[in-house]
């Protein structure tokens, strides 16, 4: 009988050799890059969308005035220069760069981003309305120059400009489409907006009319929309997919020891929790309204509900230790962050007297919408066991991301387990949540003395000064609960050895700008 033997070890590293060899050539040759998103971005129309996804998308099709690295530096990206801030703080002035054109062929000058400026400011149900809300006017100086005229110093306003308040859209595809704008966007960018399949992919073609087309290396970026973490993994290691965004912390052991793939780590601007309707009965731009319920109207059972949660231990339960606990807005990389604050530990014993004494002593049963995807349901599958403890029955409610969000603008909603991918000024995570009139305060929670701390700290430049106010405000929502603060997550992307030039900014978004096989 012969007998079977393995191959010389020579024979096998060849082959593997020759695999990645084989595979390093068929990536040079593929001009479509495929990247896996794990929700479905809501509109594409920079001033009304809302999701962290949608801005992954927006990098690539829809640049802004300024732009931020790796080090939180922010530096001119269709505008030409850092603005010029006259008058105590009240007047910006910002120079664009010439040339540019929107992906149709019509020319980003200053006409254009003032009326890009103005709709973001003006436009009914825009998200941009509360970063631009100190905005008075805008200005035309010449073709290559815009003026803004403050109604006060606002701080923060460089930072909103690296977002989607800083992108200018095409004046005549807005005038052609209308309210369809978001189904066929139309800005600048290294690709353009060709095509969009709800719940599958996004895909943006190489544009015709950008400035630096070197920047763009592949005639295609192909979003694919794959909420379940199993199968975006699988579909990476296959090949099918080329970068795995949101790669999960127990995956990542994994995929590094694999030695096939790099992995990019880096902790974010945002913010994970528990956002709570106190008054959005029939849509965040009505009156408010009583919701009729303990959890809404009576602050004690709110606070009952955090302090049935365990930070620490959700932290290690979900996510293997690898995100940061934490219980305010504000992220540790953020220099406003308050190191002296303590986040309130698990206390049970507490949580029940203080629902006895809301007339709950039998216990308290209420719905929390969770995205449905793997991770968030783990994740409030462990809140739902928590909270039973201290007496709590949470019945959980799985949604598609953004029909969730809708229904979170309309009112529907008694608890969201949502999150906020962060800015680099602390204003971005607040403000627009915290305030009265705030575009994001789907919950109407509304003090005064709130948002007269919020819009102080948008007067000063000071960090001091600013880490103080904000200190004093968190304080004052903190105790209200709209919204429950749980942790910071990190950004952890994956992707073949041998794709080059990919930087990880603490923002989480993917850029392919400038990226390429090696």
């Amino acid at each position: 009988m012969r007998r079977l033997t393995s191959p010389p070890l020579t024979v096998v590293t060849a082959a593997l050799v020759a695999l990645t060899l084989l595979t390093d050539v068929a990536h040079a040759q593929k001009k479509t890059l495929v990247v896996a998103l794990n929700q479905d971005p809501d509109i594409l129309d920079p001033t009304l969308a809302r999701t962290y996804v949608g801005r992954i998308v927006f990098a690539h099709f829809c640049e802004k005035l300024y732009e931020i690295d790796e080090g939180l530096r922010i530096s001119p990206q269709l505008a030409a220069a850092l603005p010029a801030i006259t008058d105590g703080g009240r007047t910006v002035t910002i120079k664009l760069r010439a040339g540019v054109k929107f992906n149709d062929g019509t020319p980003m000058d200053a006409d254009a981003v003032k009326f890009s400026l103005d709709r973001h400011r003006t436009l009914k149900g825009s998200n941009r309305a509360s970063e631009l809300a100190p905005v008075d006017t805008v200005e035309v100086v010449d073709p290559l120059t815009v003026r803004l005229r403050l109604k006060g110093p606002y701080s923060p306003l460089l930072a909103q400009l690296t977002d989607r308040a800083g992108m200018p859209v095409s004046p005549t595809a807005v005038k052609k489409l209308g309210d369809n704008f978001g189904t066929a966007p139309v800005c600048v960018g290294p690709w353009q907006f060709a095509e969009r399949v709800a719940q599958d992919r996004i895909v943006v073609e190489k544009s015709s009319h950008y400035f630096d087309p070197a920047q763009a290396k592949f005639d295609k970026v192909v979003f694919r929309i794959i909420p379940d973490d199993n199968v975006r993994l699988a579909n990476l290691r296959s090949g099918d997919i080329d970068v795995l965004h949101m790669v999960r912390p127990s995956d990542a052991t994994a995929i590094k020891r694999e030695g096939r793939f790099e992995l990019s780590n880096v902790t974010g601007l945002g913010y994970q929790g528990v956002t709570i309707n106190l008054h959005n009965k029939t849509g965040k731009q009505n009156p408010p309204g009583d919701l009729g319920t303990p959890l809404a109207n009576d602050p004690r059972v709110r606070e009952a509900l955090e302090l049935s949660i365990d930070r620490e231990a959700l932290n290690q339960v979900v996510w293997d230790g690898l995100y940061t606990p934490g219980c305010t807005p504000i992220p540790p990389i953020s220099v406003f962050f308050d190191k002296t604050r303590k986040c309130p530990a698990r206390d049970v014993a507490r949580a029940k007297k203080l629902l006895a004494e809301a007339g709950l002593a039998g216990g308290y049963a209420f719905e929390m919408t969770i995205i449905n995807n793997p991770a968030e349901r783990r994740v409030g599958e462990v809140i739902q066991q928590m909270a039973r403890e201290a007496g709590f029955n949470i019945a959980l409610r799985p949604q598609e991301f953004a029909s969730a969000l809708k229904d979170d603008d309309d009112g529907k909603l008694q608890a969201f387990q949502v999150g906020w991918s962060g800015r680099v000024d602390p204003d971005g995570n607040i403000h627009m949540n915290q305030t009265c009139k705030g575009s994001l305060n789907t919950t109407l929670a509304c003090d005064e003395k709130i948002d007269a701390l919020l819009n102080r700290a948008r007067e000063i430049s000071d960090v001091d000064q600013r880490r103080a106010l904000y200190r004093e405000a968190i304080d004052m929502f903190s105790a209200r609960r709209n919204i429950i603060y749980l942790y910071h997550l990190n950004y952890i992307v994956a992707f073949p050895k041998n794709f080059k030039g990919y930087k990880a900014v603490p923002d989480g978004l993917i850029r392919v700008k400038g990226t390429s096989w090696n």
